[in-house]
C-alpha cells in the first residue's frame, strides 16, 4: 500500500505552530505562500493518493482534491473566537458529494494527525431514520462496530450522547444505548511526526478502509430515506 506520497515538510507542522501563536492577518499574509506550497499544494497530493486507494474499497466516497480540502479561513460569525484562521488542514470524502450524509475525514496539524468517519452532525430527519435504522438492525451495527480492525484502530464509536432513549423507544429496547447517540463516528488521533512520513498515507488507506462498512451502514438507510422523499413523476 504505497503512493510515493512522502509527508509534509517539516517546515508545514512549524508553519501551523507559528499561526496558533500569530492567527492574525498580518501575519499570515505574508506568509500565505508557505502554506501553499508547504501544506496545501502537499495536501492535495495526498488527497489524490487516498482517492487511489479509495477507488479500491469505496469508490463512491472518491473526492476532487479541491474539493475534498477545507478552507484555511474560519467561518467566525457565529463564534466568539474571532481568530480568522484555522491551525489545521483537512479534507472530507463524501458519497458522492452528499455532504449531508455519512463520510470519512483527515485532519494534520502540529498537535496531531486525525482520521475519522460517520456522522457529525445530522439534521433531525437523517438522525431519525439513522435511529430507526439501528431500532431494526442493530444487532448488524454491533457486528460491524465490533469488528477486530475497528475495535484495534478505534476502539468504539463515539458522539455526543442523550441521558434517556428518545422518545418513541422504550427504555428497555435492546438497541437503547445505541439510539441515545446524536453523532456516531469513529475517530482517533495519532502522533503529529506521522504527517511528515510516507505512514501518514497508509495510515488514512487502513482506517478509511477499516470504517467503510460503518460509514456504509450508516448511508444505507440515508439514501433509504432519501429516495422515500422524491417526488413520482
Amino acid at each position: 500500500m504505497r503512493s510515493g506520497f512522502p509527508g509534509f515538510p517539516a517546515e508545514g507542522l512549524a508553519f501551523f505552530a507559528a499561526l496558533q501563536r500569530n492567527n492574525r492577518r498580518e501575519w499570515f499574509q505574508p506568509r500565505k505562500a508557505i502554506f501553499e506550497e508547504k501544506l496545501k499544494q502537499p495536501m492535495r497530493e495526498l488527497v489524490g493518493a487516498v482517492n487511489t486507494a479509495m477507488r479500491r474499497f469505496a469508490p463512491d466516497y472518491a473526492t476532487d482534491p479541491d474539493k475534498a480540502i477545507y478552507r484555511i479561513y474560519r467561518d467566525t460569525r457565529f463564534s466568539k473566537d474571532k481568530t480568522p484562521y484555522k491551525d489545521h488542514i483537512a479534507a472530507s470524502f463524501s458519497r458522492r458529494g452528499d455532504k449531508a450524509g455519512a463520510g470519512f475525514y483527515f485532519a494534520v496539524s502540529h498537535k496531531e494527525v486525525a482520521i475519522g468517519g460517520g456522522l457529525y452532525m445530522p439534521e433531525a430527519e437523517a438522525l431519525l431514520a439513522i435511529r430507526q435504522h439501528l431500532a431494526e438492525r442493530h444487532e448488524e451495527f454491533r457486528k460491524i462496530a465490533g469488528a477486530r480492525a475497528v475495535r484495534r484502530l478505534f476502539v468504539e464509536v463515539q458522539g455526543e450522547q442523550l441521558t434517556r432513549v428518545p422518545k418513541g423507544y422504550c427504555s428497555d429496547h435492546p438497541a437503547a444505548d445505541l439510539l441515545r447517540f446524536k453523532q456516531y463516528l469513529l475517530y482517533v488521533e495519532l502522533p503529529p511526526e506521522l504527517a511528515t512520513t510516507p505512514a501518514v498515507y497508509t495510515e488514512v488507506v487502513k482506517h478509511f478502509r477499516a470504517m467503510t462498512p460503518f460509514v456504509e451502514f450508516l448511508n444505507a438507510r440515508l439514501r433509504g430515506k432519501r429516495r422515500e422523499v422524491q417526488p413520482d413523476f
